[in-house]
């Protein structure tokens, strides 16, 4: 055991929803005291940073309930039970953009905020990319506007704060990273 692991004494179930759980739990801490732990937990999801062959950044713009405002994104997704996570990124890209990618590779994957919740984000690179005639197949709740953004336009939607998720900047960040060190060969 770590010298910094709380030890779980009692876990309390509170809310067990269709996208997430909240539990509570009682915890010792290193110094032998206790506390409480407000937890969110969820299966984790995927997100994908479609990239054309005219490298314009497959994005879409939608309504976030818990921001009261539309911010745009890369295409992303919650997984489903034992869901492999490059097939959900997969059915995510096609059900949000009509855009199949013939190349996938994962670039990293991360925590979205571990200080309270332990949902996990795998990050996707997608390239070779066609549209499907049918266009997208969104689920009966989910309205988006898809968008086809160079690098400039997208930085200067994280300027105006319409990018505003961390999965979106860090894959706009990725991109940028990934063109100065083309620039600098």
């Amino acid at each position: 055991m770590s010298s910094l692991e709380e030890k779980t004494i009692k876990t309390e179930s509170i809310f067990n929803g269709r996208i997430i759980s909240l539990q509570v739990d009682d915890v010792e801490l290193p110094n032998g005291k206790q506390a409480k732990r407000e937890l969110i937990k969820h299966p984790g999801a995927v997100a994908v940073l479609a990239v054309t062959d005219d490298q314009k950044i497959i994005m879409v713009e939608q309504y976030r309930k818990a921001l009261e405002k539309t911010i745009v994104e890369i295409p992303a997704g919650k997984l489903e039970q034992g869901e492999d996570p490059q097939e959900c990124a997969k059915r995510e890209l096609e059900e949000e953009t009509g855009y199949e990618a013939a190349e996938w590779s994962l670039l990293t994957s991360f925590y979205t905020s571990p200080g309270f919740a332990d949902e996990i984000v795998h990050l996707y690179i997608a390239k070779g990319l066609t549209q499907k005639e049918n266009s997208a197949e969104l689920d009966e709740d989910e309205f988006v506007n898809l968008m086809e953004l160079t690098l400039a336009e997208a930085e200067q939607l994280v300027d105006e704060q319409r990018i505003y998720d961390a999965k979106t900047a860090y894959a706009v960040l990725y991109l940028k990273l990934q063109e100065a060190l083309k620039a600098s060969k």
